[in-house]
């Protein structure tokens, strides 16, 4: 229900997701130990923020001594281009402002910065944050901020579902790091993949057991079990943070078996006792075998597999290579599209409408994924590295 609900989100609009302190604090960390100077002498932008709620704000502004920014930019988009369920309501914080005005704050974007100590207590921190009315609602595609993302040097944001396309090609045109959240099934658009098998984005370390809360304004669109009215959180299992700084992570090798070890001791049905034929079948239409679970991949098998999306959670640049193609063994582009979404078996089905866009080393056209003449969910074809030196 997590996919479906998302799904629902972002054809309504609904981009009001605001991430937790935990999440952004467990996710920031994996980087800074594996780089503790990533942020040193760095300004940092935060768009699509709402920076008197974001806890992206709070989480940086605590630490802007300790990582040691040069300046911390937020920006939020006005009230009224946000499409709310119920009325702005300005904070106390706005309202006791001197600079605060009733008729700018609903058409009207704000920035936040910090960069130094107006307070004169010895530290840059959250009570040093200074913030006015921008000229525009706060769009990030507008000249306003466009100019705020070619100052900043790392952009890390939440930003919202339904743009997530057009954000990421907004920072790729300005060539600089980030750390986003977005749906899963992200890895699948077109102009995300391609980022992904040639390294130049992939997956940050991942929330907590894979689960992303989020606080929203309202639970009314939510199916049971997803909204929990006590704490004002939703719960999904596909959203994942998308970056190109390195962490540890990303580094880490999978443990994996080996073919017989697989057929022997596997904890999957599909493959303990099987035959290697039966375990893992080959493609109709393409010369690689079918690996239906990640930690099945057979370590001495060295040609081309198809593999889950979500593998890329798991996968080393080191270990494994994104095999690039154009047409499958049949002689047909294996096609990628702008998809819709539908549920079967609890899991999200992805259906092309669009046979005209192709994309390499991604094989999600059910018509392009079977074995037997039985359609296969997406996959992604891979081989190890080892199998190439």
């Amino acid at each position: 229900m997590a996919n479906e609900n998302l799904a629902r989100a972002q054809r309504a609009k609904n981009d009001e997701f605001y991430t937790q302190y935990q999440d952004i604090e467990r996710e920031l960390q994996s980087y800074i130990n594996y780089a503790p100077d990533l942020f040193r002498d760095k300004t940092v932008l935060l768009p699509c923020d709402d920076p008197e709620w974001s806890e992206f704000t709070r989480y940086f502004a605590q630490r802007f001594g300790e990582l040691g920014l040069r300046k911390l930019i937020s920006t939020s988009y006005a009230p009224e281009s946000k499409r709310l369920s119920t009325p702005y309501q300005p904070t106390l914080f706005e309202q006791d402002a001197p600079q605060y005005d009733p008729d700018k704050t609903n058409v009207r974007g704000k920035i936040f910065t910090l960069s130094e100590d107006i307070t004169h207590d010895g530290k840059v921190d959250l009570a040093d944050l200074q913030w006015s009315y921008m000229e525009g609602d706060g769009d990030f595609r507008s000249e306003e901020v466009c100019r705020l993302r070619d100052e900043a040097d790392i952009i890390v944001t939440n930003p919202p579902f339904s743009l997530f396309r057009e954000f990421v090609d907004w920072i790729f045109e300005a060539e600089k790091d980030f750390l986003i959240i977005g749906n899963m099934n992200a890895i699948t658009y077109k102009n995300i993949f391609p980022r992904i098998a040639a390294n130049e984005m992939w997956l940050g370390n991942g929330f907590q057991s894979g689960n992303a809360y989020f606080k929203v304004s309202s639970g009314d669109d939510y199916a049971e079990g997803v909204y929990n009215e006590e704490t004002g959180l939703v719960k999904f299992r596909n959203c994942h943070w998308y970056t190109n700084l390195e962490h540890g992570k990303r580094h880490e090798s999978l443990k994996l078996m080996t073919i017989e070890e697989n057929l022997r001791y596997s904890r999957h049905k599909e493959i303990k006792g099987k035959s290697f034929e039966e375990a893992y079948p080959r493609y109709d239409n393409y010369d690689a075998i079918e690996v239906g679970f990640t930690d099945a991949i057979p370590s001495d098998y060295d040609g081309v597999m198809g593999v889950p999306i979500s593998f890329l959670d798991k996968y080393c640049p080191e270990q494994f290579e994104i095999v690039a193609f154009r047409t499958g063994a049949d002689g047909k582009d294996l096609v990628y599209s702008i998809c819709r979404e539908r549920e079967r078996d609890g899991s999200a089905i992805l259906q092309s409408t669009h046979p005209s866009m192709s994309i390499d080393g991604l094989m999600n056209n059910p018509k392009d994924t079977q074995v037997n003449g039985k359609s296969r969910y997406a996959r992604i074809l891979i081989r190890q590295r080892q199998s190439l030196e």
